[in-house]
């Protein structure tokens, strides 16, 4: 017998206890017959003054990655989904992704199908044309830190970095308040005919209506995390529900 609500799947989503912009993110694109089972990893709200801050605080996200894969699993889900980009990206190219997987896995199970932006990002922008070797303007919250270890990644997946802003937010709640002007600025900031697409890290911050509306604009592939994992999840766990009022992503792929 399969689940009453989620009998096309049960997503066990994966996100820090600061975050509250993943849960409706997700909700706002779930197909009818899928639902979003949310564990939390447990991290203070502390403030976030400089890069070593913010070293700490992926520290604590990736030691809380088990307790959070153990609780959720609890509820017997088809598939994981990380609703947290950095970790996935933190530490050198892919491998800190493919280390990720191996971590829930272990506890899993080697058949669970596990989704994270590392790999997310790669298969929207093919699927959206934008090939290896184009360049990829950048928006984060994150503090400069941030900048080399996602130059690493985005070189691994075959682009290039062209302009990026880091928001430097002060601390992990806040990332989710952000508002819509800002993020527009900083959309406007890294535009530029060398952008061949636009995509953003930080699973808190609240770019999915942003990035549809400037994808209109600017007449490119503009990609927020929280929908580019969301959808690379659907896709890879086989539905293919196309969903209007999302970008194109969800409404052609």
């Amino acid at each position: 017998m399969v689940d009453t609500f989620g009998w096309r799947c049960k997503f066990g989503v994966i996100t820090p206890s600061t975050n509250t912009i993943v849960q409706p993110d997700y909700d706002d694109r779930r197909p009818v017959g899928v639902t979003n089972h949310i564990s939390r990893m447990h991290i203070p709200d502390e403030p976030v003054r400089s890069d070593a801050d913010f070293n700490e605080l992926i520290r604590r996200i990736d030691v809380a990655l088990e307790a959070s894969v153990e609780r959720v699993l609890t509820c017997k889900p088809d598939h994981i989904v990380l609703g947290i980009s950095a970790e996935s990206i933190w530490g050198g190219g892919l491998a800190p992704a493919v280390e990720i997987v191996k971590r829930i896995r272990a506890l899993a199970g080697p058949e669970m199908k596990v989704t994270q932006a590392a790999y997310a990002f790669p298969a929207a922008l093919q699927a959206l044309g934008i090939e290896p070797g184009s360049t990829l303007g950048l928006v984060t919250p994150y503090f400069p830190v941030a900048e080399k270890h996602l130059r690493e990644y985005i070189e691994a997946v075959g682009y290039k970095l062209g302009k990026s802003v880091h928001l430097s937010c002060g601390g992990p709640v806040v990332i989710g308040h952000v508002d819509e002007p800002t993020l527009r600025q900083a959309v406007k900031q890294i535009d530029g005919p060398e952008a061949d697409a636009i995509i953003q890290f930080g699973a808190n911050l609240a770019m999915s209506r942003v990035a549809v509306e400037a994808e209109a604009w600017l007449g490119k592939p503009v990609l927020a995390v929280n929908p580019t994992t969301y959808w690379h999840a659907l896709r890879s766990h086989g539905i293919g529900d196309r969903l209007q009022g999302f970008g194109r992503l969800f409404a052609e792929h």
